[in-house]
């Protein structure tokens, strides 16, 4: 279980199209847009799309659309998703069994059977196909264009180049935020819940606990300690962010 988990969070890790040039250091998220149901229907949105919570039908666009969603997906570098995905998973996939085959040459052995099969049976191309039909629901050849436009642009190409450092700096950020907020609050409400004593880590801010007197039996095996861990972040949506509105 541990092994599957790792290697689905591997892939998690590089599902945006804003890391495509950047290694899977940390989560990433791409700026926040507004909601669909805020668009006019005649834009990023249609009448006929489904409820939320419900999968959109997605149909192969026209010879042209899909040329310039090609495009798109070139000079956004959000082409490389495949590639990142197929690495990150290779890699889980090597760490993993490093610890069961020791001798290198094995684990080299195994790797090359493994990346032969895994790319035949999930080549990094289909990543890009299947990522065709997303656009072309989500926008129209007008949106293609001026997206296409824009990230032609300098300003453009200077928001592919450093939005995935600034979605990283500000989600560590506030991810530590949340995790000493957490941690407060739990403290906070010790006195109603004692069985939080047990669990929580020391506080940094409170006096040291004396230790044992002389002649004192060993101290017992201290609880486990509960320590909100970083959330995993979902996955960046497969289209690049759109340019402000003038």
């Amino acid at each position: 279980m541990r092994f599957l988990i790792g290697i689905l969070a591997a892939a998690t890790l590089v599902a945006g199209p804003v890391l495509a040039q950047t290694p899977a250091a940390g989560a990433q998220q791409a700026p926040a847009q507004h909601p669909p149901s805020a668009l006019p229907p005649s834009r990023l949105t249609s009448p006929g799309d489904p409820g939320p919570g419900q999968p959109p039908a997605l149909e192969k666009p026209d010879p042209a659309k899909e040329a310039a969603i090609r495009h798109l997906m070139d000079i956004t570098q959000t082409s490389k998703l495949g590639d990142n995905i197929t690495n990150a998973i290779t890699a889980q996939v090597r760490q993993v069994m490093g610890r069961s085959l020791q001798k290198p040459e094995d684990l080299q052995k195994f790797m090359d059977a493994f990346t032969q099969k895994f790319n035949a049976a999930a080549p990094a191309s289909a990543v890009n196909d299947a990522e065709i039909p997303v656009y072309s629901h989500f926008f129209s050849m007008e949106d293609i264009q001026g997206l296409t436009k824009f990230y032609e642009s300098p300003l453009g190409q200077h928001v592919v180049k450093n939005l995935p450092q600034v979605a990283q700096m500000t989600q560590q950020a506030g991810v530590q935020m949340d995790q000493k907020a957490a941690l407060e609050v739990l403290r906070s409400m010790s006195e109603d819940y004692p069985q939080l004593k047990q669990l929580l880590p020391p506080d940094p801010s409170a006096a040291p606990t004396p230790g044992p007197g002389p002649g004192a039996g060993p101290a017992p095996s201290p609880a486990p300690r509960l320590a909100p861990s970083a959330p995993s972040a979902p996955p960046a949506p497969s289209a690049p962010p759109a340019p402000p509105q003038k």
